[in-house]
């Protein structure tokens, strides 16, 4: 990864030059990153269908659970808009959940009428639901000050 969160360096994830599933981690984990943060910013009420019942959602420091819950606190944000920049995106595949990955992200969050932006890390456990496809287990949101 170069830093700015596109290909280049290896990263946690594509570092063993293994290929396999380092390069599938990698290429879900971006693809869900780009779902979650354009969805985030366009449709706020659409990411409650990415959790389940058991998922949860610490978000500076309130933590929520199941999937409605967690939809209830994003849509319950102080703010009405805003446009998420990320900077990089780190994956690992997860042992404990067979199939599941962990993405971690740091990027930029811009609200709407404010003059500044702000830093934010964000980390993510998917984990293979019976569809074939992902959902989010746990959820870990913070701005990063200073």
């Amino acid at each position: 990864m170069d830093g700015h969160g596109k290909e280049g360096s290896s990263n946690g994830a594509s570092g063993g030059g293994g290929g396999g599933w380092s390069d599938q981690c990698d290429v879900v984990a971006r693809a869900f990153v780009e779902y979650y943060y354009q969805t985030f910013d366009t449709n706020r009420a659409a990411l409650a269908a990415l959790y389940g019942q058991t998922s949860m959602l610490s978000f500076e420091g309130h933590m929520v659970a199941g999937a409605e819950e967690i939809g209830r606190k994003l849509l319950g944000l102080p703010f009405e808009q805003c446009r998420h920049a990320v900077c990089t995106v780190d994956c690992q595949p997860t042992p404990s959940f067979p199939g599941g990955i962990l993405v971690f992200v740091s990027g930029n969050l811009q609200l709407a009428g404010e003059e500044h932006q702000l830093r934010f890390s964000q980390m993510f456990q998917l984990v293979p639901n019976e569809q074939g496809s992902f959902f989010v287990q746990n959820d870990i949101f913070r701005l990063n000050y200073g």
